[in-house]
């Protein structure tokens, strides 16, 4: 039998079963505490593991399960340590940081057994009686993924800040009783514990097959496609062993470097270069919009075949073959080759985003951020490859025929496997819309939870 539903009033919430009741988020927060960093940790009794937005594990909607050995400890005074002592239960929310992908105000309840305060850009948030935490989450989960949050985020620098006190004190939520509060929460923990399982599974899935892609790339610039064939050694610890009459190659002798301003001005079309899609028209971006000038006489130029790399970011794949002419940033690297099909250029930008070629990279890069994320990927980082060592890099470099094989090669399989990756992504996103509308449907009550739940 469907419920008698009534209009909350409310644009984000909608209908509402006719028993729930509307209250104010503020009515349900028992207490609000902000953070605090401490001091560097020194040893003694005053260390405490310090949780950070690190540490979420946002997916989830709780902690990573990460040993407390690997945790950040900071030190602080008792009186501090007692104020701050998180409970299980507790509500941490992220009231600064964030960007346009994953904004500022994401949430994650407190669920583990170590001792641990948390730091100055979270607040924690105690429930009163009236809601069970778990079930105030999932509301603040479903006002996030709807972006409800948008209304609440202020933002003067590169810095977002959540005006919590307003939205806690302008938003109101659908409250059913305590009972029927703990079997949507014993629901949804069970649904979303199953769709967080293939989740994780498919994601798996995603790295392995760019795993494979990578290790395609490697084989085919460093051995070659033509099978069993007489080998030499390169002497090149990342390169190993290669066909005998390939050749071993300073960067600066395989292409030329194109040092042609836009000055006069010669186009007007932007180009910009990013690390999924190498070289696109700047018209046609739509986030993670580069800061370009209007004055276009401040630009390189980049001609369709050439190799255009990213100095600053090259060390994490920013290299990409133009299709287009026009104009790129000045701190952008343009080579060539006089070949007709460019294929040196396009040879050159699969071995330039090979895996093992990054490592290389890396180790040349000078700068102060970077953010290493674990396998391999690095992360905000600002590390830039010199000219003249990006130029001093030996590379492999086969026949122009024999290149011809191995572009054609790669782009064939390269294109494969992205397919199959697409393929899991768009599975992905189905999936995690699902969940996304699955919370929505049960913390609003428009899907109703068996009694025996």
């Amino acid at each position: 039998m469907a419920r008698e539903m009534k209009d909350s009033g409310i644009e984000w919430i909608g209908e509402i079963p006719k028993e729930w009741e509307l209250i104010r988020m503020k009515a349900c927060i028992l207490q609000r505490d902000s953070g605090a960093w401490g001091n560097e940790a020194n040893g003694t009794e005053g260390d405490v593991i310090c949780l950070r937005i690190a540490d979420f594990n946002y997916p989830m909607f709780k902690f990573k399960d990460t040993d407390e050995e690997l945790l950040t400890k900071r030190n602080y005074n008792a009186s501090i340590i007692e104020d701050l002592l998180l409970h299980k239960g507790d509500i941490l929310i992220e009231k600064s940081g964030g960007g346009e992908k994953t904004p500022v105000g994401r949430t994650v309840i407190f669920d583990k057994s170590y001792r641990a305060v948390y730091a100055n850009f979270c607040d924690r948030l105690r429930c009163r009686k009236i809601i069970l935490p778990q079930f105030m989450q999932y509301i603040f989960v479903t006002f996030y993924t709807n972006r409800y949050i948008w209304n609440y985020i202020k933002q003067t620098t590169g810095i977002q800040n959540l005006d919590l006190t307003a939205m806690l004190a302008s938003e109101r939520i659908a409250l059913p009783s305590i009972i029927e509060q703990q079997r949507i929460v014993n629901s949804l923990n069970t649904y979303c514990t199953e769709l967080d399982n293939v989740l994780e599974k498919t994601r798996a899935s995603i790295e392995e097959y760019k795993k494979l892609k990578q290790a395609v790339i490697t084989q085919a610039v460093t051995k070659g496609i033509r099978g069993d064939r007489e080998m030499k050694d390169s002497g090149v610890e990342w390169i190993g062993t290669i066909p005998t009459e390939w050749g071993l190659i300073p960067f600066r002798h395989v292409l030329k470097e194109r040092q042609e301003k836009n000055s006069p001005i010669k186009s007007v079309e932007r180009l910009s270069l990013s690390i999924d899609l190498g070289v696109t028209l700047y018209a046609e971006k739509t986030t993670n919009l580069d800061r370009f000038k209007e004055d276009f006489e401040q630009y390189k130029l980049a001609h369709e075949g050439d190799l255009v790399m990213n100095s600053m970011n090259m060390i994490v794949g920013a290299t990409g073959v133009s299709d287009y002419f026009g104009c790129v940033s000045p701190v952008y690297y343009t080579f060539y080759d006089e070949l007709e099909d460019h294929v040196t250029a396009k040879y050159c930008e699969y071995i330039f985003r090979s895996k093992t070629m990054l490592r290389v990279l890396y180790s040349r890069g000078k700068g102060i951020y970077a953010i290493v994320r674990g396998d391999d990927r690095v992360n905000t980082c600002r590390l830039k490859v010199s000219k003249e060592d990006l130029k001093s890099i030996i590379i492999p470099i086969p026949p122009v025929e024999e290149q011809r094989e191995i572009v054609n090669y790669l782009k064939k399989k390269c294109s494969a496997i992205d397919e199959l990756i697409a393929k899991k992504e768009q599975y992905l996103s189905e999936i995690e819309n699902y969940k996304k509308s699955l919370i929505y449907e049960y913390v609003t009550g428009k899907k109703v939870v068996p009694q025996n739940c």
